[in-house]
């Protein structure tokens, strides 16, 4: 064989290898071959190998950090934009005593088959304490494929958690984020486009056969997020649904069109200097985006990004602080190579002085 036929050969081969592990979802197109990740350089160590989880709520309960992750599993269910690939069926709960000791992993804290009203899918979680009580919110499909968020209570941060009979009434959508304010009010933000099935829903009403993307209305205000204060009992809203507005610096709120700063899914919400942080992923772009308040509702100002894509089609994240300094909980596919396998990790978040967050770059050069 001469040396033309050998580079040919060589050529074809790369190429066919490249196509093969080319995953297109959507707008966005991640290469994720084996030899690139070898090659890449990551920021953060995974905290857990011997599962896969991803979108991190973490929290600082009794001076302990707890993580509620999802736990994915690999379905077999071929990869789509609805995401029907992330079939979770339950949720583990971890734990540390500082951002760099050992992680706990307190096995499964709450299984699909313990859920009255469940269909499928056990997508992003979050927790909160009061009342002298630990709840675990979720998204979940009820037996109609419709996204609502449910609500399980326990005695322990890391569970056993026993779920209500029935989703929140008025929920709907997905990843829920409870932030509890210094007045002892909670608030739940949640919602998500695409998958999460957010513009579907208009007026209350769920649309089966609305857009399977967003509002598809370049010019017009972006699909938002979702904000309702939780009662007392932490089991219910307190009021009605609200959008939460996020605008650009000139008040105008962000349009359909700009996907590299519009909501899409994952928000979080934390509190510092007397400012509200409402924190997001924007999706197909893949960045971390944040947008500061003056109060839990709003309207929040577009500040920028303060993480930049990481190796995997989804970003989800939470922020916590311990001991005087903040973290950012996220995950990537460093362990696998795989879009819907992930892996947590954790870095030291930093504010500046004038109240901007300092970028992080996930994946090192």
């Amino acid at each position: 064989m001469n040396n033309l036929h050998k580079s040919a050969l060589v050529l074809t081969i790369v190429c066919a290898l490249s196509l093969n592990a080319c995953y297109q979802s959507g707008m966005a197109a991640k290469l994720e071959t084996a030899d690139s990740s070898k090659k890449a350089k990551y920021l953060s160590a995974p905290l857990i190998s011997n599962i896969y989880t991803a979108d991190p709520s973490a929290h600082v309960f009794d001076g302990k950090i707890y993580i509620y992750p999802s736990h994915d599993i690999d379905a077999g269910i071929p990869q789509n934009d609805d995401g029907d690939h992330f079939d979770m069926q339950d949720y583990h709960i971890f734990s540390m005593d500082s951002v760099n000791g050992k992680v706990t992993d307190h096995g499964v804290a709450l299984s699909i088959k313990d859920i009255p009203w469940a269909g499928r899918q056990l997508w992003a979680p979050d927790a909160a304490f009061k009342n002298g009580l630990y709840y675990l919110y979720f998204p979940l499909k009820d037996k109609k494929d419709v996204f609502k968020i449910g609500v399980a209570t326990s005695k322990k941060p890391y569970g056993p958690f026993k779920a209500e009979s029935k989703p929140i009434d008025g929920s709907f959508s997905i990843d829920p984020a409870v932030f509890t304010d210094t007045d002892g009010n909670s608030y739940m933000y949640f919602g998500g486009i695409w998958g999460g099935q957010l513009q579907r829903w208009k007026n209350g009403i769920y649309d089966g056969n609305g857009s399977k993307s967003d509002s598809q209305k370049d010019e017009e205000p972006a699909l938002s997020a979702k904000i309702a204060k939780l009662s007392p009992d932490m089991l219910s809203f307190d009021g009605s649904v609200k959008d939460v507005i996020v605008v650009d610096a000139k008040g105008k709120e962000l349009l359909t069109k700009d996907h590299d700063r519009r909501f899409f899914e994952a928000a979080w919400v934390h509190k510092y200097n007397k400012k509200y942080y409402f924190s997001y992923s924007t999706g197909d772009t893949h960045y971390l985006a944040y947008a500061i308040g003056d109060n839990p509702y709003g309207p929040f100002t577009y500040q920028g990004t303060f993480m930049d894509p990481v190796q995997g089609w989804t970003t989800h994240h939470s922020i916590v602080e311990k001991n005087g300094k903040w973290y950012v909980f996220y995950h990537d596919t460093e362990l696998s190579n795989k879009t819907h396998l992930r892996n947590i990790k954790v870095t030291e978040l930093k504010h500046n002085t004038d109240g901007s967050i300092e970028l992080i770059k996930p994946m090192l050069k």
